[in-house]
């Protein structure tokens, strides 16, 4: 269901506001994640059963994937809308406050999730994927800012040349 959501905002949103090519690729990869764990469930990813049992680990951790995801993407549209809108001026607030809304959307989720599984009675451990693990929620959060902060890192000057080339085009037209 998000990657059906998101799509649907960026198909109706295109003609308005065109994101850079860079967000286009990473939602595509976000989405890809989310319905593969979306057709195994996330604990049962067959590519993380085989990692599980290769390095000995106590859970398949497909999911730890996917809330990395959750705020490195996120952390790449926010940083490009806040730019382009010119939200925030002074660039060396930037990272902060990606970051903090990335983090901010990772907790929104995982109140769903929680909702979710409230609402599902016993198949509520399944819909959830924490197999066991206590601290999986805290962790989760944890994923999420750490994707977040790894795309500021990775990304941020690729990014800028990107809009840079959109400003320039529009510019010309």
């Amino acid at each position: 269901m998000p990657a059906i959501v998101g799509i649907l905002i960026l198909v109706f949103t295109f003609t308005s506001f065109r994101f850079s090519n860079l967000i286009y690729i990473l939602v595509f990869i976000h989405c890809t994640i989310l319905i593969i764990g979306g057709h195994y469930t996330y604990a049962e990813v067959p590519l993380f059963d085989w990692i599980q049992e290769t390095f000995n680990q106590s859970r398949n951790n497909y999911d730890k994937l996917g809330h990395f995801a959750q705020g490195f993407v996120p952390a790449m549209i926010t940083r490009e809308l806040l730019i382009r809108k010119q939200v925030v001026l002074k660039h060396n607030w930037l990272n902060f406050i990606v970051v903090c809304i990335a983090l901010a959307i990772s907790a929104t989720y995982e109140f769903i999730e929680w909702g979710v599984s409230l609402g599902m009675g016993e198949g509520g451990d399944s819909f959830l994927g924490t197999q066991g693990y206590i601290w999986d929620t805290q962790s989760d959060m944890l994923y999420a800012t750490i994707g977040a902060i790894m795309a500021l890192v990775t990304f941020s000057k690729f990014h800028n040349k990107q809009l840079k080339t959109i400003t320039f085009d529009r510019n010309r037209t």
